[in-house]
């Protein structure tokens, strides 16, 4: 993931700006309020957010109000849910949050104590649920790393804007545990090759059946092949399969009607 290169510095000095307050802060325990200003300063400092057109605290939800809201160009791009920078964030700290999203169609939330950023996506199905995708801790994380910055970049504006949060969930689904199971198992070209692996190296030709058997029994944990995120990963898998045969289908289709393209028809003679 590119980042720019005055985005990247901003992040990194204002950061280690912010890591004595951060510290200070937890030291005296303050409150949630005292710890929504300063998330509110981080939004605006580190990450690039106008702290007074685009952050907010006064976003209702059914008579209700969110702890902060991202607003980019009038459009609620980002929920917060803050707590006490004295307080461990816990998986359960977020229902609400989420509830929140997900009655506003927002797919991003975050949940924050000002030093650690928990950053979740919301999965609009029944029930509501979300996937985590990144955490930092603002107080330990290392900018020098390419993956810290890019787990930082995932929270700025900048970053917002060129759906990096997207991407990046994107890139994690394609290489997560569901995923590389079902390629395993409904791959055509993945089984193929395995089995004329095994065939290669054992001198042996083992029945698909067998070697798929295999796969699910005793190599691949059950829990990456059993549940909504498994079948979602095989029907993706198996979507792209058929995509595939089709687009094969019409270029063979395509090249029968016409064989010679480079050839002009012949000319009759009028008389």
């Amino acid at each position: 993931m590119s980042i720019p290169k005055r985005v990247a510095e901003r992040i990194t000095n204002r950061i280690k700006q912010f890591q004595s307050i951060l510290d200070a802060q937890r030291a005296r325990d303050v409150s949630e309020a005292d710890t929504v200003t300063l998330v509110k300063d981080l939004l605006s400092e580190v990450f690039g957010y106008d702290k007074y057109a685009e952050l907010t605290s006064e976003h209702s939800i059914r008579g209700t109000y969110c702890d902060l809201a991202v607003k980019i160009e009038s459009k609620l791009a980002l929920l917060i849910e803050v707590k006490a920078i004295g307080t461990e964030l816990r998986d359960q700290h977020i229902k609400q949050a989420i509830d929140y999203a997900a009655n506003e169609g927002c797919e991003w939330v975050v949940l924050t104590n000002a030093v650690e950023w928990r950053m979740y996506h919301v999965l609009f199905r029944k029930p509501i649920d979300k996937q985590e995708l990144a955490q930092l801790n603002l107080l330990t994380i290392d900018t020098k790393q390419d993956e810290c910055m890019e787990r930082l970049y995932l929270l700025t504006r900048e970053g917002f804007v060129k759906s990096a949060l997207a991407e990046y969930r994107d890139r994690k689904e394609a290489t997560s545990r569901f995923m590389l199971a079902a390629i395993l198992l409904h791959s055509g070209p993945v089984q193929t090759a395995l089995r004329r692996e095994v065939r290669r190296v054992s001198e042996m030709l083992v029945d698909p059946a067998e070697i798929d058997k295999i796969l699910r029994d005793e190599v691949i944990k059950r829990e990456c092949i059993e549940g909504e995120q498994a079948d979602a990963a095989a029907r993706r898998v198996q979507r792209s399969a058929e995509k595939s045969i089709r687009r094969a289908s019409e270029e063979c289709e395509g090249s029968e009607a016409n064989p010679n393209p480079s050839e002009s028809p012949p000319v009759q003679d009028a008389h």
